[in-house]
């Protein structure tokens, strides 16, 4: 008996502080979170939660960007440019500078920018080297961030 009253005092301690964060929405997205959105409790939560298990949508809907989900980066494409920028630092801010080169265009493909808007990236990345290559020893990792805040 005394296990049992134990027990549920952790039980009790531990739903007080759930419910102390409930604040802060952790249903991710889908359906269940367009559903309960703007409610904060923790039933909400957790029918947001349920409902989103029953459906299966997080998913398709991460995968598509589609019921309330970002689409969700491609790592891969990430990691080969963050790898190219490191490589090449030196020849891509000559390159970003001119507003052209072979370096530049391929970052553009990296990047996955389409041929018809190359001009415009190439373009506005020159008009803003200053914020991508901020210093003499800025790092790739900053000069990759940089150019994503400008794009």
């Amino acid at each position: 008996m005394k296990k049992f009253f134990v027990l549920l005092s952790v039980f009790a301690v531990f739903a007080f502080v759930t419910v102390g964060f409930a604040s802060q929405m952790n249903t991710g997205c889908g359906v269940g979170n367009m559903i309960f959105k703007g409610k904060e409790g923790l039933m909400s939560q957790t029918m947001a939660i349920t409902t989103n298990g029953c459906f299966s949508n997080n998913l398709f809907g991460i995968s598509s960007g589609t019921v309330d989900c970002k689409k969700a980066g491609a790592f891969v494409m990430d990691e080969k440019v963050k790898t190219f920028v490191a490589d090449n630092m030196d020849n891509l801010a000559q390159n970003i500078a001119r507003g052209s080169g072979e370096y530049l265009n391929t970052l553009a493909v990296l990047m996955e920018i389409p041929e018809g808007q190359r001009a415009d990236f190439y373009a506005k990345l020159q008009t803003n080297f200053a914020k991508i290559y901020t210093s003499d020893t800025v790092s790739h990792l900053d000069v990759v961030k940089n150019i994503e805040v400008v794009m």
